[in-house]
């Protein structure tokens, strides 16, 4: 097939392609690189700032039109999937419609039946809007409730998910909120992982090496804010015993490079299931504190291997799992080989472009 990959969320589609390349399919991605993460494509669609970038940016695409049209298969990454305003995509969508022959959603992150499921149905416990019954009310969630509640974007997401094909989503947060909607177009399949070739024997000799990624931007709302907080408090109290890495806002080379070797990941407060950075650290045999709730094994039909550290969206559960590691280092290995395998077993990167392949030609059963 031939398929076009429009956009990007932290390394999807760019390692989707490697997946699809390798069944034998013509695979191009067009994205920005999602911004300074700088992802790899073949399209550029990189914006520049202010509202002369927006011009220089529908120029571009309307000079590249003709490239993204006589496509088997176009695959958005979000209904915003490129770095212009909702009204000026339902142009740029229709179009792509019309010109090629099925177009997918990605649920993959930031949309309005997102938004609008944690904020008005509240299905989850917790998530990036609501703890509980109760809605957060730091300025990330706020603006993005405003952006995406009674705005073009909302009319936007539901013209694009009542009218395409099909809907994927990534996590079984974004699988419980798409799903109820459309039940027979609906599907989930795991996220693409590279996973390398070789990994080394897990080994823990100690200190213990607690990596986290900041992005600057999205460091409340995502919940690094409060993770942070607890590992540097983990690290002043057991100062010999607790390495603590910190990356902050770098593009994804040099992000995944000071990951390397790392033991511990800390990724994603609010999240019920690993995305995609902490996914990459787990088939490095990296042990991921985050999201990890039963609901997430029940979806991938996972009832042996436990190897997330799963925390409540809170300081003192952050800091007591860290500190019941340091106390208890013999769970270490075993932790870190449960990793390497949940996801060699799940997201391994070409087992997981089958999948596509079957969805996208009607062939694999909706969740």
């Amino acid at each position: 097939m031939k398929i076009l990959l429009l956009g990007e969320y932290s390394n999807v589609h760019a390692t989707l392609a490697e997946g699809l390349r390798m069944l034998g399919h013509d695979v191009t991605v067009a994205s920005n690189g999602d911004f300074w993460k700088n992802y790899p494509r073949d399209i550029s669609l990189v914006r520049r700032p202010g509202r002369l970038g927006g011009i220089m940016l529908m120029a571009k695409l309307y000079a590249i039109l003709p490239r993204l049209k006589g496509y088997d298969v176009v695959q958005l990454i979000n209904p915003m999937f490129i770095e212009l305003k909702a009204g000026r995509l339902f142009r740029i969508y229709k179009y792509l419609r019309r010109h090629n022959k099925k177009v997918f959603l990605g649920g993959f992150g930031m949309d309005w039946y997102w938004v609008n499921t944690c904020v008005n149905n509240m299905p989850l416990r917790y998530s990036d809007f609501n703890i509980g019954k109760t809605l957060r009310t730091n300025k990330d969630a706020i603006k993005e409730r405003h952006d995406w509640i009674g705005t073009d974007k909302e009319r936007l997401n539901k013209y694009i998910a009542d009218n395409c094909n099909g809907i994927i989503t990534g996590l079984y947060e974004y699988w419980i909120c798409y799903h109820p909607a459309f039940p027979e177009k609906t599907t989930y399949i795991p996220f693409p992982i590279h996973i390398p070739k070789t990994v080394p024997e897990p080994v823990f000799n100690g200190p213990l090496k607690i990596f986290i990624g900041i992005n600057k931007t999205r460091n409340e709302y995502k919940g690094t804010d409060i993770m942070l907080h607890a590992a540097t408090d983990i690290a002043h109290k057991y100062p010999q015993k607790v390495e603590l890495r910190i990356a902050e806002s770098v593009p994804f080379d040099e992000y995944e490079k000071m990951m390397n070797g790392s033991d511990i990941i800390l990724d994603q407060l609010y999240s019920y299931t690993p995305s995609m950075n902490p996914l990459l650290a787990m088939s490095k045999g990296i042990i991921c504190v985050g999201g990890g709730e039963e609901e997430n094994y029940d979806l991938i039909n996972e009832h042996e291997l436990r190897p997330i550290i799963n925390v409540q969206p809170c300081y003192d559960s952050v800091y007591r799992e860290l500190e019941q590691l340091i106390a208890h280092p013999e769970r270490i290995i075993t932790l870190k080989k449960q990793s390497i395998q949940y996801v060699r077993k799940h997201h391994e990167y070409i087992k997981i472009a089958r999948k596509y392949e079957s969805f996208y030609k009607g062939e694999q059963d909706i969740l």
